[in-house]
């Protein structure tokens, strides 16, 4: 195997595969990469077993074949060569690598092809096309919803539900609940639903692109992203993710409406007075306006009045900051509506027919 290319485009490719390399492996060959060389182009390959990365990069090959080289000691060698001579990397006898750039020559040991796990073929197998930039919009205003909490091991993930008609997508850590959809025809074969783990979520998060489509193939146990120069390979989460349809409220004609901006800082500024024990921030409504304030004895407190939109009966309830943030972060919409009830009632807030968030709320003290 041989191969020119230059500091910037080998960097590139190594930045969009490291995340799947892995370094607490029992696996030696895990710490990889897999650099296979054919006649059009360079392709890096990594994976630690959940989830495999593949970058291909505009390369010709002068003599095509494949190696494996230790991920750490690769990169830390092509981070120190100048910007703007050709790198020329060989293959030798016994798996031995030559990286030669200008007067400079390096020499590691590599492992051969035939030792790091294959990754599936999705040859042939059920698949559906999306808008790369629609994907990543789902992900982002579901993805941090997700729970962390090992012990709840199927609400690691986002949930894909595919039907004839749409596409949805939901996450869950037991204290909120987001769901996106988006309407198109597809086949009914095409039915099915599966739970994306969250490190295959952040990878998708980076590797989308704002132009292109996104095919989406998937088997039994794993599923497969194909944005062209980019593909990504995941198991998926095995289990019986919960009935997240009974927990989402009816729509109730009361909402406050407020500037998206305007809310996300007043509850900023609240929520720089919660602390561990005191995690709670208050949303007081009255007529046109709305309170949000946090007390902590010992502390101190802040209280943050905005004019908003709404007419209905005076109420009182906390929330974690954090969950309101995170969705106000993450949404484009200009105003944002917030349906409440009761304190002890669940906030709701609605985007058009394709977008829910239901937050559960907290004791104020």
């Amino acid at each position: 195997m041989k191969f020119n290319t230059t500091k910037d485009v080998l960097l590139k490719g190594i930045q969009e595969v490291q995340s799947a390399i892995s370094t607490k492996s029992s696996l030696p060959i895990l710490s990889n990469i897999l650099i296979e060389a054919t006649e059009d182009n360079l392709t890096l390959i990594t994976t630690d077993l959940d989830i495999g990365i593949i970058s291909k990069i505009g390369v010709k090959p002068q003599i095509v074949g494949a190696i494996t080289v230790p991920a750490k000691k690769f990169s830390d060698i092509i981070k120190e060569l100048p910007d703007n001579e050709t790198i020329s990397i060989s293959v030798k006898k016994n798996n031995l690598v030559n990286i030669e750039c200008g007067k400079s020559t390096f020499k590691i040991m590599g492992l051969p092809k035939e030792e790091f796990p294959q990754l599936p073929e999705f040859k042939d197998k059920d698949f559906l096309t999306l808008p790369q930039k629609k994907l990543k919009t789902m992900l982002r205003m579901t993805g941090f919803a997700i729970s962390h909490d090992e012990a709840r091991y199927v609400l690691n993930g986002v949930l894909f539900v595919i039907k004839p008609t749409c596409i949805r997508l939901v996450a869950t850590d037991g204290r909120r609940l987001a769901m996106v959809e988006d309407k198109m025809q597809l086949p009914k074969t095409l039915e099915k639903k599966f739970i994306v783990p969250t490190k295959a979520v952040d990878e998708l998060d980076k590797a989308l692109g704002e132009e292109g489509d996104v095919r989406i193939s998937f088997n039994d146990n794993q599923i497969f992203f194909d944005m062209g120069k980019t593909r990504l390979v995941s198991r998926l989460i095995e289990g019986e993710f919960p009935n997240y349809e009974q927990v989402i409220p009816k729509e109730t004609k009361e909402k406050l409406i407020i500037p998206k901006d305007t809310f996300l800082a007043a509850v900023k500024r609240a929520a720089l007075f919660t602390n561990q024990d005191s995690a709670a921030i208050r949303l007081d409504l009255g007529k046109d306006k709305a309170v949000i304030s946090k007390s902590t004895p010992y502390l101190g407190e802040a209280r943050v009045e905005v004019d908003a939109d709404y007419k209905g009966k005076e109420i009182s309830v906390g929330f974690n900051p954090d969950y309101l943030v995170d969705l106000l972060r993450n949404t484009g919409e200009e105003k944002i509506e917030f349906e409440l009830t009761d304190p002890d009632k669940p906030g709701v807030v609605r985007i058009g027919s394709e977008y829910i968030y239901v937050v559960l709320p907290m004791q104020v003290t």
